[in-house]
């Protein structure tokens, strides 16, 4: 047993909204012991990160914890509730006491300053020591959390540091003080896999150097196992179930824990679509969930293809004609230039790649970040000029298309990017969004035709054709993507690119986007190049896979072949830290 490090008592946070209460977290109770760890996982709107936002007391108006206590044990054995703290009195905790890892570390960086400015600053604000000594010890910090070349990265901004690296320098700024408790809020959720493995082991570590207590919140089950001791699964701001993880993994006693075990692609069997959590619950009248009857194993068991199945479309799938034929790609960018302008050194994103696919196929592309994946995806639709090789496509060299000739292609060929935030103006309503490009391409006749075609579309992505007049901001991850998948099959394409698609959505919601990839794309007969850092995900929506490492393919097969007999040592690595669970 650990002597209690913080303890939520009867917890309620309630948001208000015109003329409407939403009740983000309900009466929650949760206690964390002295250096414990304890996973909290849920999928978005669960009230996982309102949870921890609200033990620093950074929940904004319109959101206010409405009833409860956070209480914090001092080490001297007095107890304060955080809850009733002012303002000024909580900034002394903040930091010196508890500090937190935010999920996205290029928002919570200051893009106009050095990380090591940043990180010298909040050491210099907690403990008031002087410029140079702060800095010294940021040096430390940032040699402790193993950034390669401590002195070198004092002197980046963000931007000039990969995902893992920046996620680094947000855990170096959280340790800077030695808190007593971390709050870890998805601080692995957009990282490789190998990258994930990495953090979790620094954070590990970092834990039972310092005797910190951990709250780490995440969606991913899987990356519980490899850390917590203990886990709570949140739906709809309540604990359903909470104990020890391995209890919890082998004999879950929930439907909605059950489901999210069962949402992630299974490591041992192909299936033709993936569980998501309304197949194992369903809710009565009364708001109360009950277990749908049919043994998780029986749900899964109803969904496994067959390995005739998987040789039968293996078979088709070769019978079809190419429809992308790329021969020696190279996208290489100018590293080091002399004073006369001449190339001394080019940064090779893309080397020497050739690949087909098929008319009906799925490709999967696996591989790190800064590996070249999302460099090749963009130069097969030129929207990076390549500097070498063939693309054809439909028999045709698009490198030899004049930009004109490529902008009427392009309604054939669609890209779906990693955010669908990003991708879509916020000033615009998403039926706006769906119909642009049909009136860029002149399709379906006049605009009545071509608002009744966004409602369709709509429907196909199920989503409600009322959400037309939407704007962005009030749709989930989930939604956002499935507008975006609802655009990229607006003008009726041959070829789609997913570009990292569903690496930022829960697992469930993950399940769901992915089952309606495949439903369309047996609807509407594309192809489709899947690019992933996840290789369970790849291999299950794709029919053959290639891996990419330091911009060649170093690995290319059938998906269950690499997967379950992987020949070179790199995919050997990328599939042996896959967070397996128990």
């Amino acid at each position: 047993m650990h002597a209690t490090r913080l303890e939520i008592q009867d917890m309620e946070v309630t948001f208000h909204a015109h003329d409407t209460i939403v009740t983000a977290v309900n009466h929650l109770n949760l206690s964390i012991g002295k250096g414990e760890i304890i996973g909290v996982v849920g999928e978005s709107g669960s009230g996982k990160s309102v949870t921890s936002l609200s033990v620093m007391r950074l929940i904004q108006a319109p959101g206010k914890i409405s009833h409860g206590k956070i209480l914090y044990h001092h080490a001297d054995g007095q107890v304060t509730d955080l809850a009733q703290l002012p303002d000024t009195a909580m900034r002394a905790y903040r930091g010196n006491e508890i500090a937190m890892i935010f999920q996205e570390p290029m928002t919570s960086l200051n893009p106009l300053h050095t990380c090591g400015a940043q990180v010298t600053e909040a050491i210099r604000l907690h403990k008031g020591i002087p410029q140079r000594e702060a800095r010294e010890q940021a040096k430390a910090l940032f040699a402790r959390v193993k950034l390669p070349d401590p002195a070198a990265i004092m002197n980046r901004y963000p931007h000039e540091l990969s995902g893992g690296q920046k996620q680094r320098v947000m855990i170096a700024m959280a340790i800077s003080c030695e808190p007593r408790l971390l709050i870890a809020d998805e601080p692995t959720t957009a990282l490789d896999v190998t990258v994930q493995k990495a953090i979790l082991e620094l954070l590990k570590e970092l834990q039972q150097q310092m005797d910190m207590s951990v709250l780490f919140i995440t969606h991913d089950l899987g990356v519980v196992a490899e850390l917590a001791e203990r886990v709570v699964v949140m739906y709809k701001g309540n604990i359903v179930e909470e104990g020890p993880v391995r209890q919890v993994f082998q004999h879950p006693q929930h439907p909605y824990t059950k489901g999210l075990l069962a949402c992630r692609p299974p490591l041992n069997k192909r299936l033709s679509r993936l569980p998501v959590t309304r197949d194992f619950m369903e809710t009565d009248a009364s708001g109360q969930i009950h277990e749908k009857a049919g043994a998780v194993a029986d749900v899964v068991n109803r969904l496994v293809v067959s390995d005739s199945e998987v040789k039968a479309r293996q078979a088709l799938l070769a019978g079809n004609p190419p429809l992308l034929e790329v021969h020696g790609l190279q996208t290489w960018f100018p590293v080091k230039k002399s004073f006369t302008g001449k190339v001394l050194q080019w940064y090779k994103a893309v080397d020497d790649v050739s690949f087909t696919v098929n008319s009906g196929e799925t490709l999967g592309l696996v591989g790190e970040s800064g590996c070249g994946k999302t460099t090749l995806g963009r130069s097969l639709l030129r929207l990076i000029e390549p500097t070498g090789g063939s693309i054809v496509y439909k028999g045709q060299d698009l490198r030899s298309l004049s930009p004109a000739g490529m902008r009427a292609l392009r309604k054939d060929m669609q890209l779906i990017f990693q955010d669908p935030y990003a991708s879509l103006n916020p000033r615009k309503s998403i039926g706006s969004a769906i119909l642009e490009p049909m009136q860029v391409h002149g399709l379906y006749g006049n605009e009545k035709a071509q608002r009744e075609k966004v409602q369709e579309l709509l429907e196909k992505v199920n989503l409600s054709p009322e959400h037309v007049n939407r704007y962005p901001h009030e749709f989930s991850g989930g939604q956002r993507q499935r507008v975006v998948i609802a655009r990229a099959l607006a003008v009726n394409p041959s070829f789609i690119i997913c570009d990292e698609s569903v690496a930022a959505l829960d697992v469930s919601v993950q399940a769901q986007v992915l089952n309606l990839l495949i439903r369309l794309r047996e609807e509407f007969g594309f192809s489709c190049i899947f690019i992933s850092h996840d290789l369970s995900v790849v291999r299950f929506i794709s029919d053959r896979m290639m891996v990419m490492q330091k911009g060649k393919i170093v690995e290319m097969g059938q998906a269950d072949a690499v997967y379950n007999h992987p020949q070179h040592p790199y995919t050997q690595q990328l599939i042996a830290v896959i967070p397996k669970g128990m």
